[in-house]
């Protein structure tokens, strides 16, 4: 038996022992040589296994290493990715914030600008209302003598109306106008704070003011009337508008209809409006008498006829202003019947001693009724409001 040792690197040695007969010849000193050498193989065989688990040991914690140094930067950079989506949150909800404050402000603008509309509407409806004038004009017949050549007739009649508004002022209940005969008396009264009138049962303290009229207008509407022509309207458009024509022209040359000679015709097939303009005067203003005139379209077919009229607003006016014999009674109770108080104010105002003089008329309200007044050049007229 024979042994040898191996240091190891970690400092230990290791042992190997072999067993076999003693060595009495050269044979046997060669059979232990290879046996030896065996081992000796077996030994670097182990060395290099050893070696590749410590190069692969090696390797490995280079790789954990750079794995941890890469999970640290991966790390480090989701943190700042948090903080700048953070931020970035942060920065959007701020301006969704300004953005819903804006929002507010822009509707509250909106409801201010829309009530300021609604209130401009009412406003510009109420002076439409105050300024409106609806007067109808009555009819009146004009005889005309003598003749006239063809050339000295005017193909046009030729009108001017003069429209005056009255200026008016609104009576509510509780007061009282009065219209004295002099200027002066009126004068007298607006002087005064106050007045005390003494009736049947008590005595009241009544304040006289000047009374502002609503504003009033007056122009002129200059009106031409055509001798020649008349519009029409409704004409079905039944056909192409060529023929259209063709058939009206036909028709208002009729003379058993009423029709003349036809100098000019105007259609529009979209509106089913249009004019006829006849050769000569007189046929036109028969023709809007009578207001409809059959068409030769197809059967029971007629059309709404008129006149053709330009008309221009001139010298419009606006007046307002103070009555001078007139007063308004402010304040006035109700502590006797509406026609009682009237005379019992009358009586107060007609008497010198209480600065008064002659009443050409007088108007007292009891409270919860409205009427209004229209001044004329001398009267005072009274509608209900």
């Amino acid at each position: 038996m024979f042994s040898f040792s191996q240091a190891m690197d970690d400092g230990t040695e290791r042992k190997y022992e072999t067993q076999g007969k003693e060595f009495k010849d050269d044979s046997a000193i060669l059979e232990a040589k290879k046996e030896l050498e065996k081992w000796k193989a077996l030994v670097l065989k182990e060395e290099d296994k050893k070696s590749l688990m410590i190069l692969e040991k090696v390797d490995n914690d280079e790789s954990k290493a750079r794995a941890q140094k890469e999970m640290e930067a991966l790390f480090n950079e989701t943190e700042r990715r948090k903080k700048e989506i953070s931020n970035t949150l942060r920065g959007i909800e701020n301006d969704i914030s300004d953005l819903e404050k804006r929002n507010a402000e822009l509707r509250e603008n909106l409801r201010s600008s829309l009530a300021k509309v609604k209130a401009g509407q009412a406003e510009s409806f109420k002076l439409q209302q105050k300024f409106k004038i609806f007067a109808t004009i009555p009819e009146k017949k004009v005889k005309f003598s003598g003749k006239a050549s063809e050339e000295e007739i005017p193909e046009v009649i030729k009108g001017v109306f003069t429209i005056t508004q009255r200026p008016s002022v609104i009576l509510n209940g509780g007061q009282a106008l009065i219209t004295f005969e002099e200027e002066k008396v009126a004068n007298q009264i607006l002087k005064m704070a106050k007045c005390l009138v003494t009736c049947e049962k008590d005595k009241i303290d009544v304040k006289p003011m000047s009374l502002q009229l609503e504003p009033s207008v007056k122009f002129e509407i200059h009106i031409d009337v055509s001798k020649k022509s008349v519009r029409f309207s409704d004409a079905p458009p039944i056909m192409a508008e060529e023929r259209m024509r063709d058939r009206l022209e036909m028709s208002f040359s009729r003379p058993s209809l009423g029709g003349g000679e036809v100098k000019d015709v105007e259609y529009d097939k979209v509106t089913g409006t249009g004019q006829i303009t006849f050769l000569h005067t007189g046929v036109a203003e028969n023709l809007a008498l009578k207001r409809k005139y059959p068409v030769d379209v197809e059967p029971n077919t007629t059309v709404n006829i008129g006149p053709v009229y330009s008309y221009e607003l001139k010298k419009f006016q606006t007046f307002c202003g103070t009555p001078k014999r007139t007063i308004l009674l402010e304040g006035v109770e109700d502590v006797e019947d509406e026609e009682d108080l009237q005379d019992q104010l009358e009586i107060h105002f007609q008497k010198p001693s209480n600065y008064g003089g002659e009443v050409e008329s007088i108007k007292y309200l009891s409270a919860g009724k409205k009427i209004k007044a229209f001044f004329g050049d001398d009267t005072v007229q009274l509608e209900e409001a």
